[in-house]
């Protein structure tokens, strides 16, 4: 800004938005003095760099606002859980499943948990068939981001949605 531009010619804007091309940096701040206002390098990374006259108080604001307004719009995405058991009746199965619907739509990630207690370790293909069926399920909301994996006596499976 002003004196700390160290390059020799800056492209000019002036006030009103018009180029007024290439300008010795001496001139361009003299310019922007003479209106009471700032010279600000605004794309200090092209040859010569693009100065700006404006009131620099003003900018900032502006540049907060905007960074204020894209912070607002961003969504956290969250790993909701849904806990299962291997011998899960059909209607706490689609209890479970309209949930699931209900955070993907959300924008949220499920992680969906099958527990496994006592004799039901021996029989883990009905974990695997089950988080099969889930995943056919939900087929056309989200997508596997991680494939059924055992984790002790559970089996875990994370959805993202689509």
């Amino acid at each position: 800004m002003n004196e700390e531009i160290r390059v020799r010619e800056v492209q000019l804007i002036d006030k009103d938005g018009a180029n007024r091309g290439v300008v010795p940096t001496a001139q361009a701040i003299e310019i922007a003095n003479q209106a009471g206002l700032d010279l600000v390098e605004v794309a200090p990374n092209v040859s010569p760099p693009v100065c700006k006259i404006l009131d620099y108080g003003k900018f900032k604001y502006q540049e907060q606002k905007k960074a204020a307004e894209a912070r607002k719009k961003q969504k956290v995405v969250e790993v909701k859980e849904i806990k299962l058991r291997p011998m899960i009746d059909d209607h706490d199965y689609d209890v479970k499943m309209r949930a699931m619907q209900r955070f993907f739509e959300e924008g949220d990630k499920v992680k969906v948990t099958l527990r496994f207690r006592g004799r039901e370790m021996a029989h883990q293909e009905l974990g695997v068939q089950l988080l099969e069926r889930v995943k056919t399920d939900a087929a056309t909301l989200a997508k596997v981001e991680q494939e059924p994996k055992m984790e002790g006596r559970q089996m875990v499976m994370v959805l993202a949605p689509r």
